[in-house]
């Protein structure tokens, strides 16, 4: 196993720590900001259809969500869930997510990630980002730059700003191609096996599982290097 020249994370789960997600409380916070709701619909009405029409795409069976690789951001899914049940809201798409994703699924640095993301910056290795998340790509930016501000990501790849999810091979070859490198030379570490874990082995990189905030069922894989936190992972690179 040799050093990589770069890391790159998934987000959720592994960088951060999400509570359980609750859409219902996400509907209320935005609907605080409705200029119009023609219907007087309460928030448990509006995320009911929301679940409705995520439920037409599988985007939130998790049997079937990793098969989805094609993402829906919300900057289409939100206006078509306000306008159509008459409902304006005087924010913008980012500013709706902003609010919507601070209620409906607050988070915090997994722990001690901020000591490792250090680590590497000091043994020069090069980090980035590739999320699976309709979230507005600034929106994500913001989140992660404001709950690790010392990080030194060359980038953040979402799957809302350039269609592929993983473990749709695509997204990952945009990763190598932005940091100008090869398969071998790069590690990625994510918490969920089907879209981390295989979607980066079969793009050529070294896959890394971290399951130190893991939130779905897994069955252990030992041809994988598994971690249960930051820092077992140094210690592997020193060694």
């Amino acid at each position: 196993m040799e050093i990589p020249k770069m890391i790159l994370f998934d987000y959720g789960q592994t960088l951060v720590a999400e509570q359980k997600f609750d859409g219902v409380k996400g509907t209320e916070a935005v609907l605080q900001y409705a200029t119009r709701n023609k219907y007087q619909l309460s928030a448990e009405q509006v995320q009911a259809k929301a679940n409705e029409i995520n439920r037409e795409f599988g985007r939130f069976d998790p049997e079937k969500r990793h098969l989805f690789q094609i993402e829906i951001p919300n900057t289409m899914f939100t206006p078509y869930l306000y306008e159509s049940q008459g409902i304006e809201i005087a924010l913008s798409n980012s500013e709706i997510d902003t609010v919507f994703w601070n209620a409906a699924a607050p988070g915090v640095p997994t722990e001690g990630v901020e000591d490792f993301l250090q680590y590497l910056k000091n043994k020069g290795i090069r980090t980035g980002v590739i999320s699976n998340i309709a979230y507005d790509s600034s929106v994500v930016a913001e989140r992660i730059n404001r709950l690790l501000p010392d990080n030194a990501f060359e980038f953040i790849i979402t799957s809302s700003n350039f269609m592929f999810r993983k473990p749709n091979k695509r997204i990952f070859d945009l990763a190598l191609e932005k940091a100008e490198l090869q398969p071998g030379e790069v590690w990625y570490i994510g918490d969920q096996y089907e879209c981390d874990v295989k979607g980066s082995l079969n793009a050529g990189l070294l896959p890394v599982w971290y399951i130190g905030a893991i939130d779905l069922p897994y069955t252990e894989d030992k041809n994988i290097l598994t971690i249960t936190d930051w820092d077992e992972l140094r210690r592997r690179l020193e060694n």
